[in-house]
């Protein structure tokens, strides 16, 4: 029997609507009757066919939130706007908006005092004399079914500080560390975020100039040092990058790290605001090379001391500090987590009786984020920024210390607005972490923990690294320091401010549920203020 072209097209056709018929019903057979077989499920169990359209519900919900039913200002830890403030500027270095702000002006909040005559561009303190080369996207067609854009170079000014304005910590230090930028990196360690993601920032970071990147208590890796910029160098209670083989401090390794250029200054790890205990990576993100760079063995779950076996008060502490620095000539901090007014007095009042203490003091709120954490510990343990933040300066104000120590914020500090408040509430610099990983890339997928980061950030696998594109994403980080810079500056111009470094608490209105106003330096840590947003 002979088959015409047509005849063939025709049986193809039948075979495959029997086939689109026949395998649907075949499968759905197969998953009820395994599905009523098995004994770990009630709801599949009774309902095999109606459960399992609920797993996968339950499953993609997540996804299904964020881009369909939560608002844009709803969504946790970051919503969709949050997240716009941060990819507009990093890809574009644009953060207008049309029509109106879509902050609800009806819930308590802190605000920034416009003067009646603000500031003009010229008469800012600010250092804009040499340009940098970035790229940034522009739009060529943006309809409902295409989208067109190309990333073009661009001239861009870094908006620093002044020589005047510059934030020194460690003055008395053989090495101080001068800072012309409000804005850094957060400790971000290689190991919780890939290789790719760390070149980037570091890259990205080094050519804003000014600024700094914390390498986390993951330790040093080539890979933080790829652009020219600042290092501060976190030492956890685990001593990843200083440890011996059998995890012993080890001052020969100390003095190395200190010895590189742009290493500037080192940071006690004592707590963090996600997690107020050691640190831990999964088994799998520890890779033979990450394993070198911690002194530990590959491929095993780490989980660091709760805290430093080199000290246990606020005396030896102190003297552990001191030694550092004496050792390596470099400024010495430390990052920490407030849990009450009582509780950071006892560090107060021995850098008064002792003369010694920090260079600076990392204060992180518990808002912050983490690669991998445990619930109760991220949600109910430390105080937010804003409090911790006016806590630690009013006390070390208390005992006449603050002049000897900076303070770094760090909480969810991504925009100029908050950044102008918690300056104004006694920080003197800013630490940002989840924003620059958005900057290179993040969706907020929130499996940071588990080396599955579908976009290459928060992940060692080199699979999945393939997506993060080092030499596109370091100037969307370039960009987004750059223009949350100038917002900073903006924000100081309407205060009346000519640089933001002036900011204090006579700058910050508060607004209560009622709409009565009250100034911040009028109850400055007082308690009668909302730190919810």
């Amino acid at each position: 029997m002979e088959f015409s072209a047509t005849n063939i097209i025709l049986l193809a056709t039948c075979l495959l609507v029997i086939a689109a018929i026949i395998i649907p019903i075949v499968l759905v057979g197969y998953i009820y009757l395994k599905d009523r077989k098995q004994d770990q499920h009630a709801i599949l169990r009774n309902f095999p066919i109606l459960g399992k359209l609920r797993y996968i519900l339950e499953k993609s919900g997540p996804e299904l939130r964020q881009y369909l039913f939560n608002n844009d200002r709803s969504g946790k830890p970051f919503s969709r706007k949050d997240y716009q403030n941060i990819v507009m500027p990093a890809k574009y270095q644009k953060n207008m908006l049309g029509f109106g702000s879509v902050r609800d002006f009806e819930k308590a909040d802190f605000y920034v005092k416009n003067a009646m005559f603000p500031k003009q561009q010229d008469e800012l303190e600010v250092d804009n004399t040499e340009e940098i080369a970035s790229k940034v996207y522009d739009i060529q067609e943006d309809n409902l079914l295409s989208r067109k854009e190309s990333l073009q170079d661009k001239s861009i000014k870094p908006w620093l500080l002044t020589d005047d304005n510059t934030v020194v910590i460690g003055p008395s230090s053989r090495a101080p560390f001068r800072v012309k930028s409000l804005v850094g990196m957060s400790a971000m360690s290689y190991g919780s975020l890939g290789d790719h993601a760390i070149t980037a920032l570091s890259k990205g970071i080094g050519m804003a100039g000014g600024a700094w990147m914390n390498t986390g208590e993951g330790g040093l890796s080539d890979y933080h040092l790829k652009g020219d910029t600042d290092i501060i160098a976190q030492i956890g209670p685990g001593l990843f990058g200083v440890r011996s083989k059998n995890g012993e401090f080890s001052w020969e390794l100390l003095k190395e790290k200190a010895a590189i250029p742009q290493v500037k200054a080192f940071e006690l790890k004592l707590a963090q605001g996600a997690k107020t205990r050691g640190g831990h990576v999964d088994a799998e993100k520890v890779t033979e090379e990450i394993a070198h760079i911690r002194n530990v063995e590959p491929y095993q779950e780490i989980n660091s001391p709760n805290r430093f076996n080199e000290f246990d008060d606020v005396p030896s502490m102190f003297s552990f500090m001191e030694k550092i620095r004496n050792h390596t000539g470099l400024p010495v901090g430390m990052k920490i987590v407030v849990g009450s007014s009582d509780s950071f007095e006892e560090i107060a009042s021995y850098m008064k009786e002792s003369g010694m203490g920090p260079d600076f003091i990392t204060v992180d709120g518990s808002e912050g984020g983490t690669g991998a954490s445990f619930q109760e510990l991220a949600d109910r343990v430390g105080l937010p920024v804003k409090s911790a933040v006016m806590i630690v300066d009013q006390t070390l104000k208390k005992y006449g210390v603050r002049e000897r120590t900076k303070i770094i914020a760090s909480g969810k500090l991504f925009t100029a607005d908050r950044i102008a408040v918690v300056l104004a509430m006694g920080a003197d610099l800013v630490n940002v972490a989840r924003a620059f990983m958005i900057s290179v890339g993040c969706i907020m997928a929130q499996i940071c923990h588990t080396n599955r980061c579908p976009v290459g950030v928060a992940t060692t696998d080199a699979k999945l690294q393939r997506a993060l594109v080092i030499d596109e994403k370091q100037y969307r980080a370039l960009n987004f320091l750059v223009t949350l810079r100038e917002s900073l500056f903006r924000i100081s111009a309407a205060a009346g401010l000519t640089s933001p470094t002036g900011f204090n608490p006579e700058h910050i209105s508060y607004v209560d549920e009622q709409h009565r106003v009250k100034s911040l330096d009028d109850y400055y840590l007082q308690g009668e203020y909302s730190t919810s947003r």
